[in-house]
């Protein structure tokens, strides 16, 4: 058996072509998005190896908070436990995914150090990796939303139809955040800290825990320009709170464009240094 040649790439230094090669990048990855899934439930299998029930550790834990906060802060706000438990629950669920996606996304790229060094995969590989194991950690807590709805007899409306277009939302955010948080902190490895010091901040100044309707109208007015507002809002309110705000989901739309061409001019820009940063 005679060995096949390598493969020769050349590359014109005064002719980067840095644009085609981030969307070839882009375009591969989506291709190859069946990888990024077998990766990701490869890290969940690997994280949870040994354990009896696995990543429903999460579910269990996520449960228990919610009984905790529930009681408590239906009781601190006045708020009957029928209409607070249900809009908590949806809320802890999508604050869970979105914060842990966020830190997740710092470490998407070094954690695939070996990998990026040893093999020429395109780096969305990678992004959609981080995001496709946060969806699956975040679907074990389903069982628990549904059981909260039942229980309550709260279930969603014909508004929920509107849950698509924002998962939608969710995705491009994500996606973005994996590529943007995971370039910088490559390149800056003080960043992951300080983005998990700011996730923390957020959950107590995004209505999580407590509800928009208890601030003053002229409060609310400024929810919008809080990102994390609107991200939970086009998630929870196609579940819970009729749809959402209207100007929530322009917020988000804002944002989505706003973050997708920042992760994209910064890929474009820097996707040819990521080896030597990670």
């Amino acid at each position: 058996m005679t060995a096949q040649p390598s493969p020769v790439f050349q590359i014109d230094a005064s002719n980067p072509r840095r644009l085609s090669r981030a969307m070839e990048d882009l375009s591969s990855g989506m291709q190859t998005w069946r990888l990024s899934w077998a990766l990701a439930r490869l890290d969940l299998r690997n994280r949870y190896r040994g354990s009896v029930i696995g990543p429903f550790w999460l579910t269990l834990s996520t449960a228990a908070m919610l009984a905790g906060l529930g009681l408590l802060y239906s009781r601190l706000l006045g708020i009957s436990l029928r209409d607070y438990l249900p809009h908590l629950a949806v809320s802890l669920v999508v604050w869970n995914v979105i914060n842990g996606l966020v830190t997740d996304a710092c470490t998407a790229l070094t954690g695939a150090e070996g990998v990026i060094r040893q093999m020429r995969l395109p780096f969305t590989t990678h992004a959609l990796r981080c995001v496709f194991r946060n969806v699956l950690t975040a679907a074990h807590n389903i069982p628990l939303l549904f059981l909260v709805l039942a229980i309550f007899n709260r279930w969603p409306g014909p508004e929920v139809v509107l849950l698509v277009p924002g998962l939608l939302i969710f995705f491009l955010n994500a996606l973005a955040a994996s590529v943007f948080l995971g370039m910088v902190c490559a390149r800056f490895r003080d960043v992951g800290p300080i983005v998990t010091n700011i996730m923390q901040l957020a959950f107590f100044m995004s209505p999580v825990i407590w509800k928009a309707d208890l601030l003053s109208p002229a409060t609310q007015a400024w929810l919008p320009l809080n990102p994390f507002y609107d991200l939970l809002e086009v998630l929870r309110g196609p579940l819970v709170d009729g749809g959402g705000a209207m100007m929530a989901w322009v917020g988000a739309i804002l944002y989505t464009l706003a973050a997708t061409g920042l992760a994209l001019g910064f890929f474009v820009r820097f996707r040819g240094r990521l080896a030597f940063w990670v």
